[in-house]
């Protein structure tokens, strides 16, 4: 069992369009998921409680791209990074995936609408 946080950018009927009037844009797209994926994995990291480090290094970040659907995927692959992530009854958690996640967020958001309104 691993924990994660998935971001994708799916896009309805309009922003295909707009990708398929802006081709090139679509490479900067996946840039701008790459890159805050990459980001969001270094946080996750940072965050993450080190003990032996084992936790840390099973931190990984899988990209996808299906069409016009983008995927950056951080995951905690280590057996125990739920327990770590959300706690158990007899230990509060130290969370590390979520706190990434809303840290990069909104900068993803604010570079893809840089992207929309730069090329609209």
């Amino acid at each position: 069992m691993s924990a994660g946080v998935s971001v994708s950018v799916d896009m309805d009927e309009n922003f295909v369009q707009f990708l398929s009037k802006n081709v090139s844009l679509g490479k900067e797209v996946a840039d701008v998921v790459r890159k805050h994926g990459a980001g969001m994995q270094q946080l996750a990291q940072n965050y993450a409680p080190v003990d032996t480090g084992f936790l840390k290094r099973h931190i990984n970040l899988g990209f996808t791209m299906h069409g016009f659907v983008y995927t950056a995927v951080v995951t905690g692959d280590a057996e125990y990074d739920p327990y770590q992530e959300y706690g158990t009854r007899y230990q509060a958690g130290t969370p590390h995936l979520r706190p990434a996640l809303y840290n990069t967020e909104d900068k993803f958001i604010a570079d893809m609408n840089r992207l929309v309104r730069d090329n609209t």
